[in-house]
């Protein structure tokens, strides 16, 4: 992946992998069915895995997002992004530091930082992320150390860098509304498509919904 293509990517639907959540029996069909929905990019999450499982579930998924033309994000884990030759890495605040995973990953590899203050949003940017992740801008399940982030702290962070971000935490169809006209770029979304039954359909109505912020 080139400098140009990272101008194109599309965060409007940006899907989080969750197996203890997903209504379908493999992460793979999960995957699949949402970009067929509309799923634009992937961030594939193992937390409970092996570092040999995780590898080898990241070259099946790799095979999907590719053929389909989507980036896949390799939560945490810069050794997993390398050995699968995936798109790109998403850091935590707690996870090593950006700039130090640009060194090891080079320019054209993906990297993506949670933010939930303006100053890390900055920081991140300086560091040499390519995207954003912010949150959590509800209530969610899905994970238990998120920090609360307000319409107004959104609204700092769109005005502190000029990187793309997506808005993560508990959004759904029925919340996501809520943060329209906040200047994001994007919803991250795990429950509210993998969780349902019908998870293509689920992607398509938040896709339609997303495409609004």
């Amino acid at each position: 992946m080139n400098k140009t293509d990272k101008k194109k990517i599309d965060y409007t639907l940006y899907l989080v992998t969750d197996r203890e959540i997903m209504s379908c029996a493999t992460v793979e069909e999960s995957v699949e069915r949402a970009i067929a929905g509309g799923a634009s990019i992937v961030q594939l999450r193992e937390k409970s895995c092996g570092s040999r499982e995780f590898y080898e579930l990241a070259r099946r998924v790799k095979k999907i997002t590719s053929a389909r033309g989507v980036p896949l994000i390799i939560n945490d884990r810069l050794d997993i992004c390398l050995a699968a030759d995936a798109d790109g890495v998403h850091l935590g605040q707690k996870d090593i530091p950006c700039s130090v995973a640009r060194k090891i990953l080079g320019a054209d590899k993906l990297i993506g930082v949670s933010a939930a203050l303006p100053e890390e949003a900055i920081q991140a940017e300086l560091d040499g992320a390519d995207y954003l992740g912010v949150g959590a801008v509800f209530t969610t399940s899905t994970k238990s150390d998120t920090r609360p982030v307000t319409p107004d702290i959104i609204r700092q962070i769109r005005a502190s860098v000029s990187i793309p971000f997506v808005a993560i935490g508990g959004i759904n169809s029925g919340n996501i509304s809520r943060l329209y006209g906040l200047g994001i770029n994007g919803a991250a979304v795990v429950s509210a498509v993998v969780a349902q039954n019908d998870i293509e359909a689920a992607a398509r109505e938040m896709r339609a919904a997303a495409e609004k912020l």
